[in-house]
């Protein structure tokens, strides 16, 4: 569901009204079935957005049946069912009719049912033993055929009813949860971009080229967007702590390791960076393994790239993800930096 700021929010005040029209019965369910399909149509799922116009208006067919794509919106909207037909043989049929019409349909046959009473009749006899006839007059057949009716479409607007609630309701809880991510990496985008451009100048135009790029339709794009994260990420680095000699550390098992620090090795420096600047283990452990992955897809994609591979990002989401990771990751190395601004020298000289 790729929705921005702004239709996220229509869309879910859209699912709350709908929602409570539902729940408190104040319109009726053509009403919201329309304005479901507004909804659907808000979050370009166009198929929901048809079968909810159909749902209130019916299906269109013709002598000849329904069209395939109009049978695939009934499946879909859960209106076939199995029949028999006139050999006995099983099939497959579609229920076409309206919510609006059988709305209209159920409230005039609940008036006639009112309506529908036996006539008074007073007749008497001064004969004990003769027997008295109504003359016919009862409406008892009218009354058990109206009520089968409103039987009948009150199950069926029931069903109409739940698959309207049901499609809306899931995607209110879809869209409140992405409102809440959605703000959460809002806080975290607003910082970095207000901090990014006084440590790394051009990593705020490195951003601006990144959105720029997610909102293509061009696979090769959100690939052009994923080297950008990769840049900035190199570009951080090269600031906050750049290139040197390598760095021998001494392992728990008696032996040593050698910490590349080169020019290239921008995951190893900024991990770190983060080594030497955290007081928290915890912090040095979550911001060290996110590195240490982003960066080895980052350089992988790069990688793959250079031997001609254009098409390395597959969907807009995977391009996203890579994108909140490294905002995430800059997010927490300035967080650090800001930190080290603040401490007294000699704090920093005990480091």
């Amino acid at each position: 569901m790729q929705v921005n700021q702004e239709s996220l929010n229509e869309t879910l005040k859209l699912s709350e009204e709908i929602i409570s029209n539902i729940e408190l019965s104040t319109s009726s369910l053509s009403n919201c079935a329309l304005k479901a399909s507004r909804l659907a149509r808000l979050l370009n799922e166009f198929d929901y957005q048809r079968i909810f116009i159909f749902e209130s208006s019916g299906y269109p067919s013709s002598p000849n049946g329904l069209t395939p794509d109009i049978w695939d919106l009934c499946k879909k909207a859960g209106r076939v069912f199995i029949d028999k037909d006139g050999e006995g043989k099983t099939v497959e049929k579609a229920k076409l009719g309206s919510i609006g019409a059988m709305e209209i349909e159920l409230e005039a046959m609940k008036d006639s049912l009112k309506i529908a009473h036996d006539p008074n009749v007073s007749i008497s006899s001064a004969n004990p033993n003769q027997f008295v006839s109504s003359g016919g007059t009862s409406n008892f057949l009218e009354r058990k055929s109206l009520r089968d009716g409103i039987s009948t479409n009150s199950q069926f607007l029931t069903k109409r009813q739940a698959f309207v609630y049901e499609y809306v309701s899931n995607k209110y809880y879809e869209l409140k949860y992405s409102k809440i991510t959605s703000d959460i990496f809002s806080r975290t985008r607003k910082f970095v971009d207000g901090k990014i451009g006084d440590l790394v100048p051009l990593s705020a135009q490195k951003f601006a080229s990144v959105y720029e790029n997610l909102t293509s339709e061009n696979s090769e794009d959100w690939s052009n967007a994923v080297h950008s994260c990769r840049r900035i990420l190199q570009d951080t680095a090269d600031v906050i702590y750049p290139a040197r000699e390598d760095k021998t550390i001494n392992l728990d098992n008696g032996k040593t390791k050698i910490i590349k620090l080169g020019v290239d090795n921008y995951i190893n420096r900024i991990i770190a960076y983060v080594d030497e600047q955290s007081d928290s283990k915890r912090f040095e452990e979550i911001v060290g393994s996110q590195m240490k992955y982003l960066g080895e897809r980052l350089d992988a994609i790069f990688k793959a790239a250079q031997k001609g591979s254009h098409d390395i990002i597959t969907s807009r989401q995977e391009a996203d993800r890579y994108v909140i990771y490294t905002y995430l990751i800059v997010g927490d190395l300035l967080s650090l930096v800001e930190l080290q601004k603040t401490l007294p020298i000699s704090d920093k000289d005990f480091r």
